[in-house]
């Protein structure tokens, strides 16, 4: 049950992560208020890093930005170790 709750919140996150990139660009194009880049990398630090890597190259966001292009792969590596951590220790 846990774990699919796990797959079901991660899945959802990362639509969000995506969609928030999705947004922002829009904004940035039309020069209207955008989304702090604070609320950016906190969804990809709270599990949306997939869908946020993958929402700044499907389109272009943020990648001229060592903040994202580094950060954000970053935080996935780290998600990363800390789950197969998690698994092998537990």
């Amino acid at each position: 049950m846990f774990w699919k709750i796990l797959l079901v919140y991660l899945l959802i996150i990362n639509a969000v992560g995506f969609l928030f990139m999705f947004i922002d660009k829009q904004k940035a194009r039309k020069k209207k208020w955008r989304i702090p880049e604070a609320t950016l990398m906190g969804i990809a630090a709270i599990g949306g890093s997939i869908g946020s890597l993958m929402g700044m190259y499907t389109f272009r966001h943020k990648t001229l930005h060592k903040k994202f292009t580094i950060g954000i792969p970053a935080i996935l590596i780290l998600q990363i170790g800390l789950a197969v951590a998690v698994i092998w220790f537990f």
